[in-house]
This record gives C-alpha cells, sequence and structure tokens, in this order.
C-alpha cells in the first residue's frame, strides 16, 4: 500500500495527555539518564566472595589487589560492599549503625561509626565505593540466611535495615555525608516478609504486604515498586548535586523489570542469583542476551556478577571462565568480579585484565550484542562498535566439540568483500569471503573483532543499533513468562519440587531481526533478515546521530494470529508527524516508509492497532534503517 507522507506540523502531546495515551509522541528520550552509567560498570563485589561474612580486611584486600594488579587502570573502579554491613538502625534518630567490630575504621571520628574514612581511602586509590540496601524494612539474608551471627542485632525495629521509610534518610547518609558512590537495592524485603511468612508468624520481624511475587507477574504490584525506585532515584539525584553516583537494582527479573528496569535505574538484574556452574550461567547469560533494545548507555542488563574463581568458573577450568567474561562482555553486562582477590590466582587475573574483551564491553557506542545464531547446541551474537567495526561472539553450550559456519550475512557484511578477524584471546587475525568454519571445544566462546564490506554502505539498521532505540511502550499488555530461557537444575531449589519454571517475564517484547515471539520477521510473504519485531500499540524512540533519511518496510507480521486487526504504522520526528501508512493487516505487501529526517534528534516509530486491552498483533518494521 502507498504511504501518505504528512507535512503538516505537528505540536508534541502536553504532558498531562501523555499520561493518557501512552503511543502519543513525546519528543524526548525516557530511557533512565540519571548518574554516572554511560558505560556499564566495572569492579568487585563483595557477595560471591564472602556473602554475609564481610570485613574491612577483606574488603581493601580486593581494592588493593585491584591496584596493585592493573585492573583498576582497566576500568574495575567500584568496590561495593553487599548484604551484611549493617548492625542496626538507631531507634531514636532512625540513623544506620555500622557494624564496627568488623569495619573498624568507622569509629576513627566522633559520634557515632562512619563510613567517610573507608570512601576516602578508596577515592584517594583512585576507586569508587558502593554499598548495599532493600526496597523493604529487611534485607534478603535478614529472611534466607542460616545463620544469624553476622545479622543485623537488637529489637525488631532496630534490626529494620532496608530503606523502607526512610529512603531520603538513608540515602542522604550513604552518599552526602558517608561519601558511597553506588548502591545496590535488592528486593527481599517486598517479597519475603508477609503474614504468612514463618519469621513473620514467630516474632521475628514485622509483616510488610509482598508487592513482587517470584513466581507470578501477575501478583505483583509493579506500580508500587515503581513508586519505590522513583523516590530513590529523588532522593539520589538531591544527595548527589553533581550527578555522580549509580543505582543498582536488584529485583531479579520479577514483576517485568525486565521490560521497565531501564527507565528506573543505571543498571537492572535479569534474573535470580547466578551460581559457579555453567548450567545457571546460561539462564543468567539467556535472561539478558536477548533483551538487546531494553539496554542503553546510562541503563544496563544485568545477569548478575562474574562467578570467575569458583566452581565451573575456577582456574581448573579455564576455557569456561573465559565464555564466562566473552560473553558478559559483548552483552554489555557490568564486569563486577565476585572472587576473594586476595587469593586470586594469575591465570584468572589474566583473563579480568584482557583489554581487546574489555573494549568491546566498554565500546562508547554502548549498543548490546544481537543474536544473529540461535539454538540450544551454539550461538552467534553481534555488536556493533563504535569504530563501525563488528565484534562476534560463537558460543557452544553444551560439552561436545562442533563446527560452526559463521556466514558474512550473519555479520551483515557482503559476500564478495573480505571479512578481517582478530581472534581477542589468541591474537590471531585471519579473513575469509562468504563463511568461513570455526572449530569449539565444549563450552567454548570465540570472540573476535571484525572488519568487512557493509551490506548496508550508506548507514546502519536499527537492529546494528539497539543503544539508540528505546521501546518506551512495548505493547506488551498482560506480560508473559519468557519460555525459551534456560532452565537449570542449580537454582536455589535445586532438583526438588517440580523443577525450574519459566518466571521472567518479557515474552512477546521488541527484538532485533525477529519477530516478538521467535518467528522470522516477514510480512505478506516477503522475509526481512534486518529490522524490529514489536507487538502493535508500541512507540519505539531512536536517537538519530546525524543521518539524514529513514527507511522501512512495514506491515503486520505474517506471525499474527488474527487476520482482521488494522494497524496503522507513524514516524514521529522530535514529536512531529513526519508519515504515516493506511490501516494494514495480515496478509498485505510490506509498505515503504521512506522520510527525510535531516535535523531531526529523536524518531518515534508508533503503530496503532484496531484492538486494544490485549497484548496486539505482532508487526514488523523490516529493514528499518537510517541512511546518509
Amino acid at each position: 500500500m502507498a504511504i501518505a507522507i504528512a507535512l503538516a506540523a505537528w505540536n508534541c502531546v502536553p504532558a498531562h495527555a501523555q499520561s493518557v495515551d501512552p503511543l502519543a509522541p513525546t519528543g524526548q528520550w525516557s530511557a533512565y539518564t540519571s548518574g554516572r552509567a554511560d558505560l556499564p560498570p566495572m569492579g568487585w563485589s563483595s557477595w560471591n566472595a564472602f556473602e554475609i561474612n564481610i570485613d574491612e580486611d577483606k574488603i581493601m584486600g580486593a581494592a588493593r589487589t585491584l591496584v596493585d594488579s592493573g585492573l583498576a587502570r582497566k576500568g574495575y573502579r567500584y568496590v561495593n560492599i553487599d548484604d551484611g554491613w549493617a548492625l542496626r538502625r538507631d531507634a531514636k534518630s532512625g540513623r544506620m549503625i555500622i557494624r564496627s567490630d568488623r569495619f573498624p575504621s568507622s569509629l576513627s571520628g566522633k559520634g557515632s561509626p562512619s563510613f567517610r574514612g573507608y570512601t576516602n581511602r578508596l577515592h584517594a586509590m583512585g576507586l569508587k565505593a558502593g554499598i548495599y540496601s532493600d526496597l523493604g524494612r529487611n534485607t534478603c539474608s535478614q529472611m534466607y540466611s542460616p545463620d544469624e551471627t553476622n545479622l543485623p542485632k537488637g529489637t525488631v525495629l532496630e534490626r529494620e535495615v532496608g530503606l523502607y521509610g526512610h529512603i531520603d534518610q538513608d540515602i542522604a547518609l550513604y552518599f552526602k555525608d558517608w561519601g558511597f558512590d553506588y548502591i545496590k537495592v535488592d528486593g527481599c524485603g517486598v517479597r519475603a516478609y508477609g503474614e504468612e511468612s514463618e519469621k513473620v508468624k514467630s516474632g521475628q520481624y514485622r509483616a510488610l504486604a509482598p508487592l513482587l511475587d517470584m513466581d507470578s507477574v501477575s501478583r505483583s504490584d509493579i506500580p508500587a515498586v515503581q513508586s519505590l525506585f522513583r523516590e530513590i532515584d529523588k532522593a539520589l539525584v538531591k544527595s548527589n548535586p553533581d550527578g555522580d553516583f549509580l543505582l543498582s537494582l536488584c529485583i531479579w527479573g520479577t514483576g517485568n523489570v525486565r521490560a521497565w528496569g531501564k527507565d528506573f535505574g543505571n543498571v537492572s538484574r535479569t534474573s535470580d542469583d547466578i551460581n559457579p556452574t555453567w548450567s545457571r550461567m546460561l539462564t543468567n547469560f539467556d535472561s539478558a542476551a536477548k533483551r538487546a533494545f531494553y539496554a542503553h548507555p546510562g541503563a544496563w542488563n544485568d545477569p548478575d556478577m562474574l562467578f570467575i574463581g569458583k566452581g565451573d568458573f575456577g582456574a581448573d577450568h579455564l576455557v569456561e571462565a573465559r565464555s564466562h567474561f566473552s560473553l558478559w562482555a559483548i552483552i554489555n553486562a557490568p564486569l563486577l568480579i565476585g572472587m576473594d582477590m586476595r587469593q586470586a590466582p594469575q591465570s584468572l587475573l589474566d583473563i579480568l585484565s584482557n583489554t581487546d574483551v574489555i573494549a568491546v564491553n566498554q565500546d562508547p557506542a554502548g549498543h548490546q550484542a544481537v543474536v544473529a545464531y540461535d539454538s540450544d547446541d551454539v550461538q552467534a551474537l553481534v555488536k556493533t562498535l563504535s569504530t563501525g567495526e563488528k565484534a562476534v561472539a560463537i558460543v557452544n553450550r553444551g560439552m561436545a566439540p562442533l563446527e560452526f559456519s559463521l556466514a558474512a550475512a550473519q555479520l551483515k557484511y557482503r559476500d564478495d568483500a573480505d571479512v578481517e578477524m582478530v581472534d581477542l584471546w589468541t591474537k590471531k587475525t585471519s579473513s575469509f569471503r562468504k563463511e568461513t568454519t570455526l572449530r569449539l571445544a565444549g563450552h567454548e566462546t570465540l570472540i573476535f573483532r571484525v572488519r568487512g564490506g557493509r551490506m548496508l554502505s550508506d548507514g546502519l539498521y536499527l537492529s546494528e543499533q539497539p543503544g539508540n532505540v528505546n521501546p518506551a511502550v512495548d505493547g506488551v499488555v498482560s506480560p508473559q513468562p519468557d519460555p525459551t530461557l534456560h532452565k537449570s537444575a542449580f537454582g536455589w531449589a535445586g532438583t526438588h519440587g517440580p523443577g525450574e519454571r519459566p518466571i521472567y517475564a518479557g515474552w512477546g517484547g521488541a527484538q532485533a531481526d525477529t519477530a516478538p515471539y521467535g518467528a522470522t520477521l516477514r510480512v505478506g510473504g516477503q522475509k526481512f533478515t534486518s529490522g524490529i519485531g514489536i507487538l502493535a500499540n508500541s512507540r519505539l524512540e531512536v536517537r538519530n546521530k546525524g543521518y539524514r533519511r529513514f527507511s522501512a518496510m512495514v506491515g503486520v507480521d505474517d506471525s499474527a494470529a488474527d487476520p482482521s486487526v488494522d494497524v496503522t504504522f507513524m514516524l514521529y520526528g522530535d514529536g512531529k508527524l513526519l508519515a504515516t501508512s493506511k490501516p494494514l493487516s495480515r496478509g498485505d505487501g510490506a509498505a515503504p516508509l521512506k522520510v527525510a529526517v535531516e535535523g531531526v534528534a529523536l524518531l518515534e516509530l508508533v503503530t496503532r492497532s484496531s484492538e486494544s486491552g490485549r497484548d496486539s498483533v505482532p508487526v514488523s518494521w523490516g529493514e528499518a534503517a537510517l541512511l546518509r
């Protein structure tokens, strides 16, 4: 069908109307931009090594190793205290009290114990300091730790060490008074302390009606959780006028946070806790790997900390350790080391020090890799770099060796031009045309920096630049768990019960180069190898980095079940309507949408369907690209 280009000016929709109609253009990028997280954070965290058995010597030992080993110079700057530092909350003032027996430097000044001396030492070493709290009144360890030795002490009220009811007070203390730069906010306090909890029934803790349900997104109070994170953000901005802070959301992929975490914090956990097994690592990796459009500079997907240094990723499993590091790097995950740095073997420090792999993670363009080949056995992920080159990682998910044919087309390169490759682990160089065969050992990940002749010589497909695309509204009305994630037998429950079930909502969200539910992009029988698949009644925000033209082939995807639903496609530039389509339904041919966008800073790709109130039909922005 023909596309009518609207030339009349279209004013930005007022703020009050935006709240009524989420598809109305705003002319503004809506993902989280507060704090300092233009790049994924790098550093060390205490939890994986010590859980709540922490003290100042252990943490300062990690800090000294980061500096002495050269890791700090390579970007590992954050030194994060996790759960276990709090003794109690003062009943009269509400001030948090540090476990000074574990952190003796907290007694160096006058008055109440303070972390200011500790954070000053870290800052003097060129490092940054992170601290831990919880959305609720109490923390995860208070509910789940089998040993109370290292838990907060005192009355029921004194042991309420979480942020709930104290957000402004605690954030001001941690950042303004104590000098911290980073806070991880857990969610057990709004998940595990309901009236049915045995520890609540016994009188150990006060009840707090759960806002999150790990097993069911429909039983989670998402607006209430978002409201708490919004309060935390306001407190952080107030206590950090220079904007130098980082907010880490840790609610483990619950409450559909994989869709909205990007709007509320700098880092957002996409899964439950990792552990040092290959199978569990795959689960955590899967929770973030296909969420490329839900991560951008300033807001990153977090599949949890690195577990290099223990179990399947210890010094006697270097293949797996390199894989773990490569996979986290290419999906722009935070690189937070989780081992006892005082005992770190050189072989693992060498892995963590690989500047070429670090550079992939820290590339300033901020594009998370996109899955270019997908199977249960082997995957290929491709990431566009700021230099115009690509990084590609191929992971053998199984134990048996295998061969993988890497095609130039999977890199969006031409078959008739040389593709030059540099192996980022061995440093060997090679080249090929059209395709090459790679051999992978069990659990091995190969990662390369590549250069070739681009299929699209005068621009970039939107699926190549996910860091510039934000699904402000992804069309999902009833969030459902994603059934495609790896199910591990090594989670918290082990092999008890019926086994791990799909729990991480996000099924049907915006996808790069595939339809929302994983089908090939296809409109009216025409296949597209590049594009964005999303549900109708959606709005995508796209940052235009100096391109002059927008081009796409649009239509209802052939995977849509209902042929009667009509969808209209609209393109806005800085809040003004630039183009619109006639209503399209399943079976109609893909319609061309080509618009001049020179000088436009923000594009908005909007689809409206003839139905509402439920998840709509899949639609395709086939070959959507920005061109010079």
